[in-house]
């Protein structure tokens, strides 16, 4: 059964995502605190997100010549509860570690990533499922991840690429959005759901729920109810 997708999201009142161009620190407080109401068992992003944020563009340390026993989905931790999801269909990620805050990483790789990539994330311990040939499958993807991990609810926090994707699908459940109290302006900076030239249709929104916050933050929740 396929997981339920909460996008959970900071923006600045016209959307965009980039929150260093806002002056000062934004406080993420907010952000972790309406998070933890979800009791959402992963999260996922996009790779530049984990590039930024999480791994520090570390690139990962590929050994020529080596194998791995098969190129089926590989589940590291076994007795892992929760769970940090990157979308990196290419294979570029390097990791020090196969947690991150005691999540266990999962990496979802399209078929083209060299059996040398495999073999480090085994090394590594980051247990990763493959969504795709060539494109990423996302219904395949949150299949995946609620088969083979005990995954009920995940926290989609792309990335506006990864957002727009599992949208244009019809896979996000339900939108949770932060909206901070600046203008960005910026037609460069990304926004919540980028989905470039080539839209799906408009998604229809239900509004749940609108919370003010401290430091003028207003949270909306909706449930997605048809595109």
């Amino acid at each position: 059964m396929k997981p339920h997708v909460i996008c959970h999201m900071m923006a600045s009142l016209d959307g965009r995502i980039i929150t260093k161009r806002w002056g000062g620190k934004p406080d993420t407080k907010a952000y972790e605190t309406t998070a933890a109401n979800f009791d959402a068992q992963a999260w996922l992003c996009g790779r530049v997100t984990f590039e930024v944020d999480f791994t520090g563009g570390l690139p990962p340390d590929l050994r020529a010549g080596d194998s791995v026993p098969d190129r089926q989905d590989f589940v590291a931790d076994k007795e892992a509860t929760s769970f940090a999801v990157a979308v990196d269909a290419h294979g570029k990620l390097g990791w020090e570690s196969a947690y991150i805050d005691g999540d266990h990483v999962v990496a979802v790789l399209s078929e083209q990533v060299s059996d040398e990539y495999l073999a480090y994330l085994r090394r590594q311990g980051v247990s990763y499922l493959f969504g795709g040939v060539q494109e990423l499958d996302f219904a395949l993807v949150l299949e995946k991840l609620g088969r083979l991990f005990p995954i009920q609810t995940i926290l989609l926090e792309g990335g506006g690429h990864v957002n727009g994707s599992l949208l244009k699908a019809g896979l996000v459940d339900e939108l949770s959005l932060l909206y901070y109290p600046v203008i960005d302006g910026a037609a460069s900076s990304p926004t919540v759901f980028e989905q470039g030239e080539q839209p799906g249709p408009p998604a229809q929104l239900q509004l749940q729920q609108v919370e003010q916050l401290p430091d003028n933050i207003l949270w909306m929740r909706y449930s997605v109810t048809g595109r």
